[in-house]
Parts: C-alpha cells; sequence; structure tokens
C-alpha cells in the first residue's frame, strides 16, 4: 500500500512558479512510478507529467512541456512537479498518481491517488 498527499498548492499570478510535493508512505515507493494530473472546474481529469521509478525518463503534456518539471527524491519519498511560467488555464486542483506496473498519462492505469491540491492562477 502507498499512500500520497500533496502539497504545495496556492494562489499565484500569472507568469509566476509554484512547486508541489508528493509524499508518499511506504518502503517501496523507489519502485514505483509516478504522475501528476489536474482537474479544472467543470472538465474531466487530464495528464501533467510522469517518472520512472529510477527518474532516468518522464513525459509531458503538451500544454506544459517547457514550462513543467517533474522529478522525484527517493531518499525523501517525494515526487515533485515544478510549474513556471504559469497561466490562468493552469488553474486546478493537481493529484499525484503512483503505480508500481504502469509509467504513462492513462488516468485509469495508476492504482493509488493522493487527495489533491488547488493551484489558482491570477490574471
Amino acid at each position: 500500500q502507498v499512500q500520497l498527499v500533496e502539497s504545495g498548492g496556492g494562489l499565484v499570478q500569472a507568469g509566476g512558479s509554484l512547486r508541489l510535493s508528493c509524499v508518499a508512505s511506504g518502503r517501496t515507493f523507489s519502485s514505483y512510478a509516478a504522475g501528476w494530473f489536474r482537474q479544472a472546474p467543470g472538465k474531466e481529469r487530464e495528464f501533467v507529467a510522469t517518472i520512472t521509478w529510477s527518474g532516468s525518463s518522464t513525459y509531458y503534456a503538451d500544454s506544459v512541456k517547457g514550462r513543467f518539471t517533474i522529478s522525484r527524491d527517493n531518499a525523501k519519498n517525494t515526487v515533485y512537479l515544478q510549474m513556471n511560467s504559469l497561466k490562468p488555464e493552469d488553474t486546478a486542483v493537481y493529484s499525484c498518481a503512483a503505480d508500481r506496473t504502469y509509467y504513462g498519462g492513462s488516468e485509469k492505469s495508476y492504482g493509488y491517488w493522493g487527495q489533491g491540491t488547488q493551484v489558482t492562477v491570477s490574471s
């Protein structure tokens, strides 16, 4: 079992930056791939970024490529999402997800989810 807790969300002006953290419980988190997803009001949840268990490979949605960076520190059981050049359309609840066997952008394939953290970008 893995439990995920996100933090770092908040209110920021357009063009600003935030760093989200996702802390996992469980000693085997270092063997899990992880991803970030987001859900804006009235919209379906969408993929943002994903990272392999080792951190050697990452993949991003086109909408955030070049602005967001996913990384992890397995010694701290933590996955990060550095968000730069934020836009009002980035406003959403951001959730992290993890899975031992899946790495990719399919929401349905992740077995573990956090509760989410709100990110609001003002214009």
